[in-house]
């Protein structure tokens, strides 16, 4: 493969630049007036807005997919088919996990029947959580990156090639998704009822 350097710099930079200022709504942004489905996309593609340009063509979230999460009671079912403020943050939770768990995990992660204020504590938590992951991802992309960027970089990590960043990537993704399986699988278990706990 051949990368021209320079424009992979620049979409990097421009990337993370906006990453920087990215953050979910909080709780009280999101409307609770009842919206119907097209109403509902166009607020999630508005939410969800972080995707580099050259995917945002791709349809992340359509009619069929809100219905199919109802369905397999991945969350709450509309009123009267309206969407309120539940309803729009389990869609924005479910949107920005699904590309790291597979739907079944994260059922088990947002439980379907929590109430208002349990699930305003969780999606509180999840806001914060999600900011300081985006912190991360944009400092570690900026070190796999150094060579292409043109700073010094701090670990063996760090790199000039795209090749060995897609893999580099590529990796750390089915490793943290493989920790995020691994820990549900652990929770409310004690050494007593499992004997001795390993990650593998």
């Amino acid at each position: 493969m051949k990368f021209d350097k320079a424009l992979i710099a620049a979409k990097l930079r421009r990337w993370e630049k906006y990453l920087e200022s990215y953050q979910l709504p909080d709780w009280d942004a999101i409307p609770d007036i009842g919206l119907y489905m097209e109403q509902v996309i166009s607020l999630l593609k508005s939410y969800l807005d972080y995707l580099p340009p050259e995917l945002k063509e791709e349809q992340f979230i359509t009619a069929a997919t809100i219905n199919n999460y109802v369905r397999k009671r991945v969350m709450p079912e509309p009123v009267k088919k309206k969407y309120h403020r539940i309803h729009i943050v389990y869609l924005i939770i479910i949107c920005s996990l699904k590309q790291g768990l597979s739907i079944p995990t994260l059922q088990t992660m947002i439980p379907v029947d929590l109430s208002e204020e349990e699930l305003k504590k969780f999606y509180d938590s999840y806001v914060r959580r999600h900011r300081l992951a985006v912190k991360l991802f944009v400092a570690q992309v900026r070190e796999a990156a150094a060579g292409i960027l043109d700073h010094t970089p701090e670990t063996e990590l760090a790199t000039d090639s795209t090749e060995e960043i897609i893999t580099a990537a590529a990796v750390i993704s089915g490793f943290s998704r493989l920790l995020a399986e691994k820990l549900l699988l652990l929770d409310n278990k004690t050494v007593e009822s499992m004997g001795s706990i390993e990650l593998m």
